[in-house]
């Protein structure tokens, strides 16, 4: 400060070249106005020198002296920063959707940003509610979406027709239509009266979240909350440094304490409207996070019930209804909803989902189609392109390929034909694959060589009254009957059922690429005559599927998977990947007894293996 100091002292006496300039100037009786702009020019001049050169200003100083009332360069305070903007060292920023908002702001891009304390070895879709139709002939139920796919690169060499040009469906919003909404919304105010008096010491422990200095800003935000314990404000602003701490730290113990704090801020006596709704939907997504679903339906419940008129919250609390598998209540909220709001985009892919869920497949389809072209937050999912196109199939629409491919040009699907959300990015991709390139081939061989004790204790079970052979109860028929007997399911074996097929599991047991498959079953599957499978994809790209022939008519049965159709053999085994579209018809005069076995996709690493969730 010293140096800077004498600098800007020395700055202040007249150069040689302006008392020059001023001598002449007075011989000639100070009438001359070219002199006069002369020496203010050469002055300017020599001081723009000194500012960028010699680092002659005090930016302290000046931003002491302004009072820290102006914030030139919009992040929210007035800094050196904004001295430097002021004084044209910088350029002012174009403040437009910043994502570093000021403190009147209360949702910053920043702060909804979902955090992950602990890791995951593969991303999965956004949304937060169970499905039931895009499981393959699984038998199983998808867990809930958290994180944006991240999809293979590798993708079959043929693609389905499409009869639209689909370029619209798949395009970005301008930059001028993103910015235009985004311009008229109302800055919501986190401060009340008295934290408007502490607002310099909020500001500065912000100051240091917003930088990543995040310890520092919850040392900074615990002091505040404990000198002004009554500060809705300061104990938000401690909540979120928890929160980020928690994604520093991946502790859920950590996010759990960040999870009471929120709850906390928005008790307070005298809290603003716009924290409180901050705070307690930060809360409920943080509930919904750490797997408190229940917890984070009565927080927003209760956002309810102090903003009804909130059309978002509603919709919020319609996804945790989802998530509750509670598609009743949801369907209600959405339906309020639509009635105050009848084109809220968001609101419509989530009741469009809820109608095809109910099997209502043409009423769910301009509530999808509408819902994603509204282009709203929340709408670009790939479950909703997924539902739209299978709707659309299952009608006949041909259609339906341009928003599998809008699906697949928004990076949802892998491809037209590879549609599962649950994915691994890089793994080899191609519907059909051979013994030989899975490496499977011992597997494979077993599984031939043993074909009759397979197919004989499968009759034994088919023909006793026991009921063992269950009826797909996935939606996934047109028409006809279709019974399955499982044996492991999610890389369990299922004991009662193998005790009725000792032999066939004996010989599974030496297998753990299928016995240890958290994504995949083993399981018997009889399908009789007239029974048609709808195209369909299963839910992942990290299994392969094995179908052994142990019973199979001469004629009238067979599968397609993307554009190829094959047919079984008894004793034989097909390999497909269930990821890309199949279908299947039973068109014999008999019935069909095949055995599925599940495999991981060989490329799969061991601990990948090991750190999958199931499916």
């Amino acid at each position: 400060m010293g140096q800077k100091k004498t600098v800007r002292n020395q700055a202040k006496k007249e150069s040689p070249v302006v008392k020059t300039a001023v001598k002449s100037d007075t011989k000639a009786n100070g009438t001359s106005l070219f002199s006069c702009i002369l020496v203010l020019a050469l002055l300017g001049a020599w001081l723009s020198v000194g500012v960028v050169w010699f680092d002659i200003v005090d930016y302290d100083s000046v931003a002491g002296t302004l009072g820290g009332v102006i914030d030139a360069d919009g992040d929210g305070d007035f800094d050196v920063e904004d001295a430097k903007v002021l004084l044209g060292m910088t350029e002012k920023p174009v403040m437009v959707a910043s994502t570093e908002q000021s403190l009147d702001e209360a949702g910053s891009s920043k702060e909804e940003k979902a955090k992950s304390p602990t890791t995951e070895s593969e991303k999965e879709p956004e949304t937060s509610f169970m499905s039931g139709n895009e499981e393959s002939t699984t038998g199983e139920s998808t867990p809930p979406i958290q994180i944006q796919p991240e999809t293979p690169a590798a993708q079959p060499a043929s693609e389905p027709p499409s009869t639209l040009e689909t370029s619209e469906l798949s395009e970005e919003p301008t930059p001028e239509s993103k910015t235009e909404p985004e311009a008229k919304k109302k800055k919501p105010k986190l401060l009340n009266k008295f934290d408007k008096t502490i607002k310099s010491e909020i500001n500065a422990a912000e100051k240091l979240r917003k930088k990543g200095k995040i310890e520092e800003s919850l040392h900074a935000f615990e002091a505040l909350v404990q000198k002004f314990p009554h500060s809705p404000r300061s104990r938000y602003g401690k909540a979120q440094a928890e929160d980020d701490m928690a994604e520093k730290m991946r502790s859920n113990d950590m996010l759990l304490k960040a999870v009471n704090t929120y709850k906390e801020a928005a008790e307070l006596p005298d809290a603003p409207p716009d924290l409180i709704k901050a705070t307690l939907k930060r809360r409920a997504d943080r509930q919904q996070f750490l797997g408190r679903t229940r917890g984070s339906l009565a927080t927003l419940e209760k956002l309810v019930q102090i903003f009804p008129e909130d059309v978002s919250v509603k919709n919020d609390l319609g996804v945790a209804h989802l998530l509750m598998g509670d598609n009743k209540s949801a369907k209600r909220i959405y339906e309020e909803v639509l009635a105050a709001a009848p084109n809220d985009g968001f609101a419509k892919v989530h009741y469009g989902f809820i109608l095809k869920s109910e099997n209502k497949i043409a009423e769910s389809i301009p509530y999808l189609r509408e819902g994603l072209e509204s282009g709203e937050p929340g709408t670009d999912d790939g479950r909703f392109y997924f539902h739209l196109g299978d709707a659309l199939q299952r009608t006949g629409d041909t259609s339906a390929y341009d928003w599998y491919e809008a699906g697949h040009q928004r990076g949802h699907f892998a491809s037209v034909w590879q549609r599962s959300l649950y994915n691994v990015p890089g793994l080899r991709a191609q519907p059909w694959w051979t013994a030989k390139e899975t490496g499977y081939t011992d597997l494979v061989k077993m599984l031939e060589h043993n074909w009759l004790t397979i197919r004989d204790e499968a009759l034994s079970v088919l023909d006793s009254s026991s009921g063992q052979f269950l009826p797909e109860d996935e939606n996934l028929r047109e028409k006809g009957d279709w019974g399955q007997f499982t044996l492991w399911q999610q890389g369990r074996k299922v004991a009662a059922s193998c005790q009725s097929v000792p032999k066939t599991c004996a010989l599974l047991e030496r297998y753990p690429e299928s016995t240890s498959c958290k994504r995949g079953q083993i399981k018997f599957s009889v399908m009789q005559p007239g029974t048609h499978v709808w195209p369909h994809t299963g839910p992942t790209n990290c299994r392969l599927r094995m179908h052994l022939g142990l019973i199979i008519p001469p004629k009238g049965c067979k599968i397609r998977c993307t554009n190829q159709t094959r047919e079984w053999k008894e004793g034989k085994v097909l390999i497909f990947d269930d990821s890309f579209e199949h279908e299947v018809w039973q068109e014999a005069e008999r019935y069909r007894l095949i055995f599925i076995v599940d495999v991981w996709h060989p490329q799969l690493t061991q601990l990948q293996r090991q750190n999958l969730s199931p499916i």
